[in-house]
């Protein structure tokens, strides 16, 4: 006698046209589902005859006490510093709270972060994440049901929930002001790729960032705000000044020469890599910082204190970025019918001799 194929999950998710996750929330009743839906899926459960595994369920329902922390840094990446102050500020959080943290690197490959993800549903209790994906679709699909996550320095598209950011334009903004009051005008812009929006030219800066559909990369924020101050002080905006490249310090280096070949009388860069790349052709030209050239880099690594004359950055507050984001996600599994929180950090401008 031929046996029934055992209906999964998937299976019931595809027939109803939801995600597993949605399917998921029905079962279990832990997150909001609208009527409409919930009666759709309820209704294929029975057309299916499907029954939950309870021995898949109680594996996810054991607290290990333990929150994981998914980074996205290639082997080029000079973010390094970055990532590992925001996990002290996790890992400080944690421990006051009786939390250990795991930490994991997606290398910037989409894939390789929905393998983290499986692997981390049955492991730890939450879940930090620097998102690769930049829909958030394939990430809540690879979710566990009751898994809770807080996403912190990126967006993906469809992802409304908690989330700790750096108000990236705020400090592009006030960087680009200082250059202006610095007497420059012929202010360039150096950065790596801007990812997705649904339209560059019409983003809403000054207003609540619409989750539902863009997908914030800090590098597009950062350029926004450019060309936003140059606005506000009256500077037209001149598209030859702006140029963008791998974030690589090779990239970094080519294209400060070919901005520097059209006469611009400063640069920002909105990645560190690149701003390395930038100084040493610079240096190699024996153009005097700030006199023949003001520079200002986005975020502060040792190496910008220590060239001369040192270098005026942009500094993210990276370890308390990981210490909100740990708050967010205890909380969230204490207690997860809280209210979502958005969490935006303002960044500091630290004034060197660069300009």
């Amino acid at each position: 006698m031929k046996r029934n194929k055992k209906v999964r999950i998937k299976d019931v998710a595809e027939k109803a046209e939801v995600s597993t996750a949605t399917v998921s929330h029905v079962i279990n009743g832990n997150k909001y589902v609208s009527e409409t839906i919930k009666s759709k899926v309820n209704k294929v459960l029975k057309e299916l005859n499907y029954h939950p595994n309870s021995a898949a369920r109680s594996l996810r329902s054991t607290k290990t006490n333990t929150i994981g922390f998914i980074i996205p840094i290639n082997s080029e990446d000079t973010a390094k510093s970055f990532f590992m102050s925001i996990a002290e500020g996790i890992e400080e959080k944690l421990k006051s709270r009786g939390y250990n943290l795991i930490l994991s690197n997606s290398k910037e490959d989409p894939e390789q972060e929905l393998n983290l993800i499986k692997m981390f549903n049955t492991k730890v209790d939450g879940l930090i994440l620097a998102p690769t994906n930049e829909n958030f679709k394939s990430i809540n699909e690879t979710i566990d049901h009751n898994f809770q996550i807080v996403m912190i320095d990126r967006l993906p598209v469809g992802y409304k929930g908690d989330y700790v950011l750096v108000d990236n334009f705020q400090g592009t903004y006030e960087g680009i002001n200082e250059l202006i009051k610095s007497g420059y005008k012929k202010i360039g812009f150096l950065s790596s790729g801007l990812g997705i929006t649904t339209s560059n030219d019409k983003f809403e800066v000054n207003k609540e960032l619409s989750n539902n559909r863009i997908y914030v990369n800090p590098n597009n924020e950062r350029f926004q705000a450019y060309k936003v101050a140059l606005s506000d002080n009256k500077i037209s905006y001149n598209p030859d000044y702006v140029l963008f490249g791998e974030s690589s310090f090779q990239s970094g280096y080519d294209l400060a020469k070919q901005l520097i070949s059209k006469e611009v009388d400063a640069i920002f860069i909105a990645n560190n890599i690149m701003t390395m790349g930038s100084i040493k052709f610079i240096q190699e030209q024996k153009l005097k910082i700030p006199d023949d050239i003001g520079i200002i880099g986005y975020d502060n690594y040792d190496w910008t204190e220590i060239i001369s004359p040192p270098l005026s950055a942009i500094k993210q507050p990276a370890f308390e970025i990981g210490v909100q984001a740990a708050e967010l996600i205890l909380n969230k599994i204490q207690k997860p019918t809280l209210d979502c929180q958005h969490i935006k950090l303002k960044t500091e401008n630290l004034k060197r001799s660069s300009y």
